[in-house]
C-alpha cells in the first residue's frame, strides 16, 4: 500500500485581497475608515473613535473637525448590530460636547436615534441612544424635536428594565424633556408616574436624586398632583423622610411635598392621615441644617393659600416655626422668618406669634451678621406689623425703630424696602411716628429715592408719606432734599410708583413753603398732565394738584382765574395773569426781571412791615370812623412814607391804565401797603381810593364770593370788606 499523497492548498481566487492588517496611531485614519464597506472594519474603526473621544473635549472637537460625524450619524442605522452598537457608543460620547449637539441638530438625526429605542435593540444601544438623546435634550430646540417625536413612550417603558445605566439616562433625559409643560402633561397621560415612583427605592442613589427632580417638576401640575396622591406618592414620600439612610435625598423629596400641599384637598388629606404632624415633627427634629431649611421652606409655600394658613394655624406651626428662631443657622434662620412672614398674613396667627414674645428674637436678627436673616427678619416684621397696631408696638417695645432706621441707612435694596415698610406700618401711630422722626429718618429715606428699583421706591415713598403727616416731618423732607426727587418719580412709567408720588406729594403740599418749592420744581405741571391723561390719572393726582393750589393761591388764581370761599389771600400774594395748562406759573423773581412795559400790571401784596414800630405807629395813628380812614388814607397817600405805595409790573396787555387792590382793615395796627411799578412817567404820586364795606384783615386780598362786576384787573371784592383802589396819575 502506498503513502498517501499531501493536499496541495487550494490557490486564493484572482479577484480576493489578501488579509491586511493595519496599525494605525492617527485619528484621522479611523476617520477615513467609517467609510468602508466592511463590518468589522466600522466597528473597529468606531471603536477606536469612542476610545479617543472619552479621553477629553479637545478630542470630541478634533474629531468634528476631521468629519467624524457626519459618518457615525449614519452608521447608527447599518444593519450590522456590532457596527450599530459601536456607531451608538462614539456618536454618545461625543454628544457631550455643545459643538456636536448643535451638528446633530443640523444633521436632523434624533428621529433616527429614537428608533432605535425599541425593546428588539440591544441593551447597550439603549444606554448610548438614550445617553445621546440626554445630551441633546439640554437644548431648549432639539428638545421640542424629541418630544414632537414621541420619544417619551419608549423612555417611560425603558425605566422598567433592569439595565440601571439605561433607567438612569431615561430618567436624565425625561428630567430634561419636562422642563417644559407639554412634556409634564404628557407623562402624567402616558402614565408615567407609577415607574417613576417605583425608582424611588432604586439601589442607585443617582436614579432616586433625578426620579424626585423628576417628580419635582412635573408636580407643579394640578392634574399631575391629583394623579400623585391617587398612586399613594405623598405616602412613599413620607416613607423616604423617614428613612434616616435617605438623607441625602430628603430635600429634594420635601421639594416634591411642598408643590402637593399646595392643593386644599391634599392638605386636608395629609392632615387626616396624619402625615402633616409627621411633617411638621420632621421639620424640628434636629437634623441637618439644609433639610431643615429645605422644610421650613416647604412650610412657607403651602402658607401662600389662605385654606392652608388656616390648617397649618389649627396644627401650631406658629410654635415650630419659634423653636426654629433658635437654631444657630442663618440658613434655617432665615427660612423661619419667611416662615413667619408668610403665615402673619393669617390674622390669628400674627396674634400668637405676639403671645409667644415672637416678635423680640425677630427684632434681634435686625443686627445679625448674615445680611440673608436681616432681610427675611425684616421681612418678617413687615407682614407682622400690616393691620397691626399692637404688634407695631410691641417691635417698638423691643427698639426695633433704631435697627429699622440703620437697616434703611446701610441695608441692601431689599432690606431697606422691609424696613421701610415696617416703619410706614409703625408711623400710623402719633407716638410711634414722633419718635421715629426723632431719629433722622426723613434725611435717611431721601437717598433710596433716587433707586430704580420699584419694589424699593413703592416702600420709601410710602413712607415719606406716612411720616410726613406732621410738620415736623415735612419740614425735615423739605430741608433735606427730597421734595425734586419726589417730583421726578411723578415721571415714572410704573403705576405704582406714580400713585404712591401723588399720595407723598400731596402730604407734603400741605404746607406753603412746601407748596412753593414743589412749584419751583415743576410739580405743578406734571401733576396737570398726568391728570389730562386717562391712563395716568388717579385719585392721588388729583388730590395733590388740589393741594398744591390750595396752598400756592397765586398759582391757583394764576391757572383757574377764581379763588374759592374758604382761601384766604396773605402776605406774598400776586397776580401774574392767566396762566395755560401745562404751563409753569412765574414767581415774582422772574416778574421782576422783565421789561417794564405798556402791558396789564402784576398785584402783589406786601403786607408785612419789616420794622416793629411801623406797627405801633400805625396803632397810634388808628382813625375812629370810616370817613377818617378815608381821609387818613388820602392824606397819607400824599404825605407819609407809611402810606399805602401800588408799584406796577407791567407785563399783560391791557388798554386801561394799570391799577392794584390792597386791602385795609379798620381794626389792623399797621397801614397795608401796594408798591405798583409803571412805565408811564410821573412826578406825581399815585392817588388811592378808600372803599369800606365792613369789616377787613389787614394786609389780604378779598376773596372771591360769586360773579363780579369790579373794575378790569381787580380782584373780586368780598361782602363786609374794605379794600383800597390805587391808580396811578395820568400824564397831564
Amino acid at each position: 500500500m502506498g503513502k498517501k499523497a499531501k493536499k496541495e492548498p487550494e490557490p486564493p481566487a484572482k479577484d480576493e485581497f489578501d488579509t491586511l492588517s493595519i496599525e494605525s496611531k492617527r485619528a484621522d485614519t479611523a476617520v477615513l475608515m467609517l467609510s468602508s464597506p466592511e463590518e468589522v472594519v466600522l466597528a473597529k474603526a468606531c471603536e477606536a473613535i469612542r476610545k479617543f473621544a472619552e479621553k477629553g473635549d479637545e478630542n470630541r472637537i478634533t474629531l468634528m473637525g476631521l468629519g467624524a460625524v457626519e459618518p457615525l450619524s449614519r452608521l447608527i442605522s447599518h444593519d450590522d448590530k456590532s457596527v450599530r452598537k459601536n456607531a451608538f457608543m462614539a456618536l454618545g460620547i461625543m454628544a457631550h460636547n455643545g459643538d456636536v449637539k448643535k451638528l446633530l441638530k443640523k444633521l436632523d438625526v434624533i428621529p433616527s436615534i429614537i428608533a432605535k429605542l425599541s425593546p428588539e435593540e440591544d441593551v447597550v444601544i439603549h444606554e448610548f441612544a438614550t445617553q445621546c438623546l440626554a445630551s441633546l435634550a439640554l437644548d431648549f430646540a432639539c428638545k421640542v424635536q424629541i418630544f414632537d417625536s414621541e420619544a417619551l413612550g419608549p423612555l417611560i417603558q425603558l425605566l422598567s428594565g433592569s439595565d440601571p445605566d439605561v433607567v438612569k439616562n431615561s430618567v436624565e433625559c425625561i428630567y430634561n424633556l419636562v422642563q417644559d409643560l407639554p412634556s409634564r402633561v404628557a407623562v402624567r397621560e402616558l402614565n408615567g408616574l407609577p415607574p417613576l415612583l417605583g425608582q424611588l427605592h432604586s439601589e442607585f442613589p443617582v436614579i432616586q436624586e433625578l426620579t424626585l427632580r423628576t417628580l419635582g417638576c412635573i408636580t407643579t401640575d394640578k392634574e399631575t398632583r391629583l394623579a400623585f396622591r391617587e398612586e399613594q406618592g405623598l405616602e412613599k414620600l413620607l416613607e423616604v423622610l423617614a428613612n434616616k439612610d435617605y438623607s441625602d435625598l430628603h430635600v429634594e423629596a420635601l421639594q416634591v411635598v411642598s408643590n402637593c400641599l399646595e392643593d386644599v384637598d391634599t392638605m386636608q388629606y395629609i392632615r387626616e392621615t396624619g402625615g402633616l404632624q409627621t411633617l411638621l415633627k420632621f421639620v424640628t427634629t434636629p437634623t441637618l441644617p439644609e433639610v431643615q431649611s429645605s422644610g421650613v421652606k416647604a412650610i412657607t409655600k403651602v402658607a401662600h393659600s389662605y385654606e392652608n394658613r388656616k390648617i397649618l394655624h389649627e396644627q401650631d406651626v406658629e410654635k415650630a416655626l419659634m423653636a426654629l428662631l433658635a437654631v444657630d443657622n442663618h440658613r434655617v434662620r432665615s427660612a423661619a422668618c419667611q416662615g413667619v412672614a408668610a403665615m402673619s398674613q393669617h390674622l390669628a396667627s400674627k396674634d400668637t406669634f405676639r403671645h409667644l414674645d415672637g416678635i423680640k428674637p425677630i427684632v434681634q436678627l435686625l443686627r445679625s451678621d448674615s445680611a440673608e436673616v436681616r432681610e427675611s427678619a425684616a421681612q418678617a416684621l413687615s407682614s407682622l406689623t400690616s393691620g397691626s397696631q399692637l404688634n407695631a408696638q410691641a417691635v417698638f417695645e423691643a427698639e426695633g425703630d433704631e435697627a429699622l432706621v440703620q437697616q434703611v441707612q446701610d441695608g441692601s435694596a431689599r432690606e431697606v424696602a422691609y424696613a421701610a415698610s415696617v416703619l410706614t406700618n409703625m408711623a400710623a401711630q402719633e407716638a410711634l411716628r414722633r419718635n421715629i422722626l426723632s431719629q433722622g429718618v426723613m434725611q435717611t429715606l431721601v437717598g433710596p429715592l433716587q433707586f430704580k428699583d420699584t419694589h424699593l421706591l413703592v416702600s420709601i415713598i410710602q413712607a415719606v408719606a406716612t411720616l410726613a403727616c406732621d410738620t415736623e416731618g415735612r419740614t425735615e423732607f423739605r430741608t433735606s432734599g427730597g421734595l425734586p426727587h419726589l417730583v421726578k418719580l411723578l415721571h415714572s412709567y410704573n403705576t405704582e410708583v406714580r400713585r404712591n408720588a401723588c399720595w407723598a406729594l400731596s402730604v407734603c403740599a400741605n404746607d406753603e413753603s412746601a407748596a412753593s418749592e414743589l412749584t419751583k420744581f415743576g410739580a405743578l405741571e406734571v401733576l396737570q398732565e398726568i391728570n389730562s391723561s386717562t391712563n395716568r390719572r388717579n385719585r392721588f393726582s388729583d388730590i395733590a394738584l388740589q393741594r398744591l393750589l390750595d396752598n400756592n393761591l397765586s398759582a391757583k388764581y394764576s391757572l383757574t382765574g377764581h379763588l374759592s370761599a374758604t382761601d384766604v389771600i396773605a402776605d406774598g400774594f400776586y397776580d401774574p395773569g392767566q396762566t395755560r395748562a401745562g404751563q409753569r406759573v412765574p414767581d415774582l423773581v422772574d416778574l421782576s426781571k422783565q421789561v417794564i412795559s405798556q402791558r396789564r400790571p402784576v398785584i402783589a401784596v406786601n403786607g408785612k412791615p419789616k420794622d416793629p414800630s411801623i406797627l405801633g405807629l400805625a396803632d397810634a395813628r388808628q382813625p375812629d370812623s370810616p370817613s377818617e380812614s378815608r381821609a387818613a388814607s388820602a392824606q397819607s397817600n400824599r404825605s407819609s412814607s407809611r402810606a399805602p405805595r401800588c408799584v406796577t409790573q407791567s407785563n399783560r396787555s391791557s388798554s386801561r391804565a394799570p391799577r392794584c387792590v390792597t386791602q385795609s382793615n379798620r381794626s389792623s395796627s399797621r397801614a397795608p401797603r401796594c408798591v405798583t411799578q409803571s412805565n408811564r412817567s410821573s412826578s406825581r404820586a399815585p392817588r388811592c381810593v378808600t372803599q369800606s364795606s365792613g369789616a377787613e384783615l389787614p394786609g389780604v386780598l378779598p376773596r372771591a364770593t360769586g360773579p363780579s362786576a369790579e373794575l378790569p384787573g381787580v380782584l373780586p371784592r368780598a361782602a363786609e370788606q374794605s379794600s383800597q383802589v390805587c391808580y396811578p396819575e395820568q400824564r397831564s
